[in-house]
């Protein structure tokens, strides 16, 4: 039986800064910003959304009455959470109008978390075929102004619906996985900035890469030439760039070839939001099927990272109608209708928080053109809307 990912949406706010205009107001080269870290936009989240509005407005591109009726499982990974207690997933479950006859839990462990939610996913419908599972990935990755990761931030969400006899990805049991205990990047429950080394979360990075890779050829007897694409977490797009190379001396030139073409085209779409955190991984899966030269059959091969720090590869089967379970027209039109914001707007949008004190705080939500919006606090309790 095949299990995997059935459809895809994806959804990031209406507004972005040019990585050029950053770079210049904060003294640097933009090349730094273009390709040293393979960067040219960055979403700005207004006060009107959220993890949980972004993950809704997400699942609201590909639910239809069957996936409704037949969803009994949201997984809600993201390690931007609302609520110490309280998962997000409830607070979507509602807005979307899914079944109360469902679990519905967060998941957490850095960037990683979707990807330990769609192996739960997969496990749980490999004994509940009938069944289908709704996976959120959503976050907004903020470093703070002026600092070394700010140009490593951004914000989106990707829903992933699963079942048996996928249209898009079918996933395989092979996969390896990795976990130490490293304070390469985290956040304390009293701040809102993540903290991180830059230069060691990357070095860290790679060297999981090439840990679980070798340790998943080793195991499974494969080889890079098996593969059409290979994608990766990508906190920034060059990230990714950097993994790939070590591993291209493996395999043939045309096949490095392939696979660098491909990487391009995987990263297309994150280089205009920046870091989804636990959605960067699948954002890239996204801009490939898009954007790639692709057939289906084809094996592509995951890795997905998340500080701490926790890693995993695995792989799945392109399915042959695959570009059937997105919407890459509505996606392509989503990011080419945001408006572009200067440098001192962002600094204020950036700065513009919901109260922590207890206090009520009603949100203008008038220029907010998304189906799903955050209308404010009051009462201690967040107030999601549903717009016409």
């Amino acid at each position: 039986m095949k299990v995997g990912i059935d459809k895809m949406g994806f959804y990031t706010p209406q507004y972005f800064l040019d990585m050029t205009d950053l770079a210049n107001a904060r003294g640097d080269d933009p090349d730094k910003y273009h390709i040293g870290i393979g960067q040219s936009q960055m979403a700005v989240v207004p006060i009107t959304q959220d993890v949980v509005t972004m993950a809704a407005n997400a699942a609201a591109q590909i639910l239809t009455d069957e996936d409704r009726s037949t969803i009994d499982l949201i997984l809600f990974a993201t390690e931007s959470g609302i609520d110490n207690s309280k998962a997000a997933a409830i607070y979507l479950q509602h807005l979307l109008g899914l079944t109360e006859h469902t679990r519905a839990i967060e998941v957490k462990e850095a960037c990683y978390s979707a990807t330990a939610a769609l192996q739960l996913g997969k496990d749980y419908l490999l004994v509940h075929p009938k069944r289908r599972v709704l996976v959120l990935a959503a976050d907004i990755a903020r470093y703070g102004l002026k600092t070394s990761g700010e140009i490593t931030q951004g914000a989106g969400a990707v829903a992933m619906v699963m079942s048996e006899n996928p249209t898009i990805l079918a996933l395989s049991n092979e996969s390896t996985y990795l976990t130490r205990d490293v304070m390469d990047f985290w956040r304390p429950v009293y701040a809102t900035e993540a903290r991180v080394d830059g230069h060691y979360s990357a070095n860290i990075y790679i060297d999981f890469f090439q840990d679980i890779w070798h340790r998943f050829t080793q195991t499974y007897h494969h080889q890079l030439s098996d593969y059409q694409a290979l994608l990766f977490h990508l906190p920034f797009s060059k990230m990714g760039l950097k993994a790939l190379r070590t591993v291209l001396p493996e395999t043939d030139s045309d096949n490095a070839e392939q696979l660098t073409s491909n990487f391009e085209q995987a990263r297309v779409w994150n280089r205009r939001v920046g870091n989804l955190y636990t959605g960067s991984l699948y954002l890239s899966l996204l801009s490939l099927l898009a954007n790639g030269d692709l057939t289906g059959g084809a094996s592509l091969g995951l890795f997905s990272y998340g500080s701490g720090a926790e890693g995993e590869f695995f792989t799945g089967t392109l399915q042959p109608n695959y570009r059937t379970g997105f919407n890459q027209v509505e996606i392509e039109q989503l990011l080419d209708m945001r408006h572009q914001v200067d440098v001192p707007t962002y600094e204020q949008m950036f700065l513009t928080q919901l109260p922590t004190d207890g206090s009520t705080q009603l949100n203008n939500i008038s220029e907010d053109p998304s189906r799903f919006v955050l209308a404010g606090v009051k009462e201690e309790q967040r107030q999601y809307r549903e717009q016409n």
